[in-house]
């Protein structure tokens, strides 16, 4: 990874553009410090270390801190996220998107513009909603409609800017412009944590156990993302065959490849939408001002706070771990099923002249990508399970209270693996383009 670096820095267009990338960077972090006008900040932050709350930490970290600070950055990209994974699923469903996606460049322009203006909606919801919900209870400095135009408005157009920063370094930068920014939260807040693990398990202790305690913590964390590497980077490679056909002098096909099929095959996106189902009531509950009692209702909320998974002193509330754990595994298969149709796979391989060896085309074919696709599913979800699981356990047992739990670490691993791989074409495209032009030159 060092050596992509070090020879991308060799190349002036992506040395500019390396450049470029950073600057944004610096301008998403400067708006990440801004205050909101007319906000009492540290009602969000009493709120959090009162309430101990999973839902608003995990939201926290998204946005880099910003949510804390109720900066005019708070809301961060969580719209345009959200409005991603809401347009995939209506590509699905509306017969109309899905043309626009088989278009090409200029459907998948149109998407694009759309799935802007769902952002911006979304973001006005959400400002409208926590303006309103936490205004009331002491966010506004004055509760009035004056005050809450100027936060929905700073909010969402901050949303706004930061989805604009996105497609700009997409555009100008290294690209996966979004991805970069909401890596560059996430890592912001790191070495809090790390002051915070340094505080709690290291600080004051002997040096032989502050030694041993350091060792445990970095070896964890490496296994957990050498872990993420390999489940992000597996994949089982289907052999795919193509028939010969004679055209006139010419022959065609009678080639060999594969179809690559991700052990992780959805990502990060079921984590995201079962965390997100289960803190959705937290939420709901905090901007009604209800579930601190000891009511059966407020016993269901502290079920779904992550918070108090794995704790040796409470077990009955892991119970929401386990229905975590099912939502995480349900969804997984949920996504991959409206993202990757194995019949039309078959139907195109079949137009195609290609078949799997030892499989006969039509049904057969349908039957056994369905069949391993479900195999492959299930590994990868179980995976994910697993990165989740372990950073809640430590929170559960050791009280290890930190925000770079799994989905935080998929997302990180996810996002540095793909932009040194986009680096590495942009640097092969170069060297492409250098070697046809002196070779043109040449003669």
């Amino acid at each position: 990874m060092l050596k992509t670096v070090r020879k991308a820095f060799q190349i002036e267009d992506i040395r500019k553009r390396l450049f470029y990338t950073f600057l944004m960077l610096i301008v998403v972090r400067f708006g990440s410090q801004l205050p909101t006008p007319g906000v009492d900040p540290t009602y969000i932050q009493n709120l959090l270390a009162s309430q101990n709350n999973g839902a608003y930490s995990f939201f926290d970290a998204f946005t880099g801190g910003s949510f804390t600070r109720m900066s005019v950055f708070a809301l961060s990209i969580t719209p345009y996220i959200t409005s991603s994974i809401i347009m995939q699923l209506l590509t699905i469903a509306i017969p109309k998107l899905e043309e626009m996606q088989k278009e090409g460049a200029e459907g998948r322009k149109k998407i694009a513009a759309i799935t802007r203006y769902v952002t911006v909606a979304l973001a006005l919801i959400e400002s409208i909603a926590m303006s309103i919900g936490f205004g009331r209870q002491g966010l506004l400095e004055e509760f009035n409609f004056v005050n809450v135009a100027i936060v929905v408005c700073t909010l969402t157009a901050g949303s706004a800017f930061l989805m604009w920063i996105g497609e700009r370094i997409t555009e100008k930068g290294v690209g996966n412009g979004i991805s970069i920014v909401l890596l560059i939260n996430i890592l912001s807040r790191v070495p809090n944590d790390f002051v915070t693990l340094y505080t709690q398990f290291i600080k004051g202790k002997t040096l032989a156990k502050g030694a041993m305690a350091a060792i445990i913590i970095l070896a964890i964390l490496l296994a957990v993302v050498l872990f993420v590497i390999i489940l992000q980077d597996g994949e089982r490679r289907i052999a795919v065959q193509y028939s010969q056909k004679v055209q006139g002098r010419r022959t065609y096909g009678g080639k060999a490849t594969h179809i690559p099929l991700k052990v992780n095959t959805s990502g990060v996106i079921p984590v995201i939408f079962a965390s997100s189902l289960m803190q959705f009531p937290i939420v709901i509950a905090q901007f009604l001002g209800k579930g601190d009692g000891n009511g059966w209702g407020s016993q269901i909320l502290r079920t779904m706070n992550s918070n108090n998974w794995c704790d040796p002193d409470n077990l009955v509330y892991s119970i929401g771990l386990i229905i975590y754990i099912a939502l995480t595994i349900f969804f997984a298969y949920f996504y991959t099923s409206i993202t990757f149709n194995p019949l039309e796979i078959a139907n195109n391989m079949k137009k195609s002249g290609g078949f799997i060896p030892g499989i006969r085309p039509g049904k057969p074919t349908v039957e056994y990508l369905q069949t391993i696709l479900n195999r492959i599913v299930f590994i990868g979800a179980c995976g994910l399970v697993i990165v989740q699981v372990v950073p809640f356990f430590f929170n559960g047992v050791f009280g290890a209270n930190v925000s770079f739990g799994g989905t935080s670490l998929i997302i990180i691993v996810g996002v540095v693996l793909e932009t040194i791989k986009k680096i590495e074409s942009q640097m092969l495209v170069r060297n492409y383009s250098g070697f046809l032009s002196s070779k043109g030159s040449s003669k």
